[in-house]
């Protein structure tokens, strides 16, 4: 049997942590202080969300009878530990049906052993096995002679068993030895061996084999092709995939396959007649002969999946392609969450913001310009000279600059990321600085024009006592600055936003893979994400505060009798003379506290926002958020695990574990 992982990996002691978390969850009986599981409670942990249309929920209980090692009806957490494991194993189907089967777990099967478990598994109705053919003899041997099967003999009979239930079953029907059965009947005996493999657009269209070829009768042949397409429909898969990525419209014809098949594989593996199923019933949809990617998914139920010990995607499933009108409308979705996301953190930090800019811009040298001892004082003078609105002066161009700031930022962040990273998705801490500094340096393009004007709408309110007339507006500073007027400051700008991107996202990004433990065990809760956000702003906005103040200082208009600046060296030299080192962090403490909540604030909203209203077409849709999934990517993990446990019992017949409640299973509790 295969090998067990080391129980002391780090691997293994996340696996048992999540397997406790789940059992604690769904066991329901106590017993002096310690949980057990039912077989409901057991179902209920291994299939979450299954609805139980195609598997039924004794089948899945079919694997609790492998659970329960001491026969006593409930599982302990070492049990449901113990079965967990197993499901993690690369041969765990065979595993697990050679336990079920091996009733008093001697390491043996015997052929009486076989009789009773298949036999009480799948229903009187079945199509009857004949238990003394010469198939079976030679794995179990002879009355005379027989013969004990240990675990790896007893996986090659069971490879075996669905060809000679097909020539058992095409025999029972074909009653006149004619060589022919009807179309019904050959649906039923596909249903029997292979009904949980195929999607329900094949199992309604089986009898249509019938219309391949003359006649109205399907022969033994028909039947052994159709059985050797379900049984190689990995190997179908692979063919097709390599034929359409050589295609040049994307589709496949019989002869591409035939001929992709003989040039990628030693041998052929496909006969003429195998090539006739498959495009008779992936083209049920497409009668051109011309078949693409999707109407090959349309073969097989989309429930198995490949269980890797990552979430992987099956490959028969196409990327879905969509025109420009849903790609211009999915980023316009895109757009206009982070707009709203980003005007809601905008607003509710924008009265520290303007405490912010008052502060770095008040010349302590200047003869009778200290108008405010600290942030606080500033906050209680602006309510008093100018009302609780005067907190909000220039509100209005920061939104309008925060759609343009929040998409391009996000979206270069993520697309030069993209660009470093390796295959694998891993990135280098060089490539991830790179990253936020060029998603820092795009949005100067758009933001400049606005925080310059934003700027000068929140020191006006300062000046306004002392002059004549009403305090200009947004539309009145911009005409007075002018195109290049503007752009006043950019390079400031620069100097402020690419340093802070650069340290923003990656200091995110490591704050919730190595802080919050972000990962496959584990999704971030929105506080989670909301502490993240506003963690990563403190030193992303402390260590950028000199760059903000001269930037400050070249957008704002100089008052008469103030120092005028010439350019980001002329000011920071002007500053520190004038002023001294400590004025460069000026409105610093008040920096941090309008970016920390912001960037939070901001983020927490997105995700409401996504989980309110999720874009209908995105993968995320279906779960209506990425927080706020049914399962965690490992819970799914053990779900997939589960289901396709099932896959090789389900080979024995599509109904293994369907049985009625008064049928005694050798080697079962009593319930």
């Amino acid at each position: 049997m295969s090998q067990h992982s080391s129980p002391s990996s780090p691997a293994n002691e996340v696996a048992v942590e999540r397997y406790k978390r789940v059992f604690n969850r769904f066991a329901t009986v106590d017993k002096n202080g310690e949980k057990f599981m039912t077989r409901d409670d057991f179902v209920n942990a291994i299939a979450p969300g299954e609805d139980y249309k195609r598997l039924q929920r004794s089948q899945y209980g079919v694997l609790f009878n492998v659970a329960d090692q001491s026969k006593s009806g409930v599982l302990s957490l070492s049990d449901f530990i113990v079965f967990e494991n197993l499901l993690t194993r690369p041969d765990a189907e065979y595993e697990i049906a050679f336990r079920l089967f091996d009733t008093d777990g001697s390491g043996k099967i015997t052929r009486e052993q076989f009789k009773q478990i298949f036999s009480a598994n799948i229903g009187e109705d079945a199509i009857p096995f004949d238990f003394e053919c010469e198939w079976l003899k030679l794995y179990t041997g002879g009355k005379s002679a027989t013969h004990e099967m240990p675990y790896k003999e007893f996986t090659q009979l069971l490879k075996g068993l669905q060809a000679e239930r097909l020539r058992q079953a095409f025999k029972f029907y074909d009653t006149q030895a004619s060589g022919y059965i009807t179309p019904d009947e050959f649906k039923r005996i596909i249903v029997d061996i292979a009904g949980h493999k195929l999607s329900s657009q094949v199992l309604d269209n089986v009898p249509t084999l019938c219309n391949v070829y003359p006649g109205n009768k399907i022969s033994f042949a028909n039947v052994m092709a159709f059985y050797n397409v379900i049984r190689e429909m990995d190997m179908v898969e692979r063919i097709i995939l390599k034929a359409v990525s050589t295609s040049m419209d994307g589709t496949v014809t019989k002869a591409d396959f035939l001929n992709t098949a003989a040039r990628e594989t030693r041998f052929s593996l496909f006969t003429p007649m195998e090539a006739d199923i498959v495009f008779h019933f992936a083209g049920l949809e497409n009668s051109s002969g011309k078949l693409t990617l999707q109407d090959f998914s349309r073969l097989l139920e989309s429930k198995w999946e490949h269980a890797a010990t990552t979430p992987v995607h099956v490959a028969v499933q196409p990327e879905v392609k969509h025109g420009a009108l849903h790609d211009f409308l999915k980023g316009s979705y895109g757009f206009l969450l982070g707009s709203i996301s980003g005007a809601v953190g905008a607003t509710v930090v924008y009265p520290i913001d303007l405490v912010k800019t008052r502060m770095q811009n008040q010349r302590s040298k200047a003869v009778g310009e200290l108008m405010y001892k600290n942030s606080i004082d500033c906050f209680k003078k602006v309510i008093k000279n100018e009302g609780v609105l005067g907190l909000y002066r220039g509100l209005g161009p920061q939104l309008v600059g925060v759609a343009p700031e929040k998409a391009i930022k996000l979206t270069m962040n993520d697309l030069v990321r993209r660009h470093l990273s390796d295959k694998d998705g891993n990135i280098t801490f060089t490539s991830e600085l790179i990253a936020g500094g060029v998603a820092g340096g795009s949005q100067v393009v758009f933001t400049n024009p606005l925080e310059i004007v934003k700027i000068r709408l929140q020191v006006a309110g300062e000046a306004a006592k002392s002059l004549e007339g009403p305090r200009p507006g947004a539309v009145a500073i911009v005409r007075t600055l002018g195109i290049v007027g503007l752009y006043k400051g950019a390079s400031a700008c620069l100097l402020r936003d690419i340093p802070f991107s650069a340290i923003y996202f990656p200091v995110y990004a490591h704050l919730k893979k190595d802080l919050f433990k972000e990962g496959p065990e584990h999704r971030l809760t929105i506080g989670e994400l909301l502490m993240a956000g506003a963690i990563a702003g403190m030193p992303a906005a402390y260590f950028t505060t000199p760059a903000d103040v001269i930037k400050t200082r070249l957008q704002v208009e100089a008052k008469k009798g103030h120092t005028t600046y010439n350019g980001i060296r002329d000011a920071a030299s002007k500053i520190y003379k004038e002023e001294g080192f400590r004025a460069f962090f000026k409105g610093g403490p008040a920096r941090i506290f309008r970016s920390s909540p912001q960037f939070g604030t901001t983020l927490m909203v997105y995700e409401m926002l996504q989980r309110a209203f999720p874009f209908d077409a995105s993968p995320e849709a279906a779960d209506k958020t990425t927080g706020a999934q049914k399962a965690t990517p490992s819970e799914d993990l053990s779900y997939l695990q589960s289901k396709n446990a099932l896959k090789i019992l389900l080979d024995v017949h599509y109904k293994f574990g369907i049985v009625p409640s008064d049928v005694k299973i050798p080697g079962v509790a009593s319930a």
